[in-house]
């Protein structure tokens, strides 16, 4: 894919080229000190994914996501997590990246990616891609069965999790980070650092909280930008 860095500063523009090239489908085709320059360049130039910070003088990274014409996917690099927020409300938005940019983030930012261009190549082809419905666990030698559906959320709780469904609640030696990797990041979303929940059984969000069935769920502050981009606002 052929992506653009856009950044005042040059070692962030350094960094990010850097961070692209440990992803073999990330082309960097072209990167730009402002947003004017960059604005000029998509217009004659096919870019399936900007790098935009925020935060640049005269044009700034808001007022290029206005302006720019039939836009490309974003990422947004910002050092203002709640700045990040007030840029959700375009669809086209895939992900913020918050200074100081660690290359574990910006894996899981590639995966996110990763994951939006195959399934558009996937309808573009006719073709979809399908995830797995159900996950088994181990409890008392027994392999339960659960469909995804089911589960409301996911708590850790020192060397292990407990799984809740609308009917049950399961304790399973493992580690939140584990079960992670086994959920479908469509439907499921880490809000706090103990706990994941199954984003269609919100119920209610107030202040620093969602609600899931009766059982209140903090939201932190580092997870509460992704949250706010999956919802559908009106």
């Amino acid at each position: 894919m052929k992506c653009i860095i856009v950044d005042d500063e040059a070692s962030a523009r350094a960094i990010m080229q850097e961070l692209c090239r440990t992803i073999p489908e990330m082309e960097v085709v072209a990167e730009f000190p402002n947003a004017l320059e960059a604005l000029k360049y998509v217009k004659d130039h096919p870019v399936d994914l900007i790098f935009l910070d925020i935060h640049m003088p005269k044009l700034t990274g808001v007022d290029f996501i206005e302006t720019v014409t039939d836009p490309p996917q974003i990422v947004l690099s910002t050092s203002d997590k709640e700045f990040a927020i007030e840029a959700y409300g375009y669809e086209f938005i895939l992900d913020y990246l918050v200074k100081p940019i660690s290359p574990e983030r910006f894996h899981k930012c590639a995966i996110k990616i990763r994951n939006f261009f195959e399934k558009e190549i996937a309808a573009r082809n006719g073709t979809a891609i399908l995830e797995e419905e159900d996950l088994y666990i181990n409890i008392d030698r027994r392999l339960i069965k659960l469909k995804f559906g089911d589960i409301q959320l996911i708590e850790a709780k020192g060397d292990y999790i407990e799984i809740q469904t609308r009917d049950e609640r399961y304790r399973v030696h493992s580690t939140l980070k584990k079960i992670k990797e086994k959920l479908p990041e469509s439907k499921f979303l880490q809000i706090h650092r103990s706990y994941i929940i199954n984003f269609s059984q919100i119920v209610d969000i107030q202040d620093n909280s969602v609600l899931i069935e009766r059982n209140v769920i903090p939201i932190s502050r580092s997870n509460r930008p992704e949250l706010m981009q999956r919802l559908n606002l009106l």
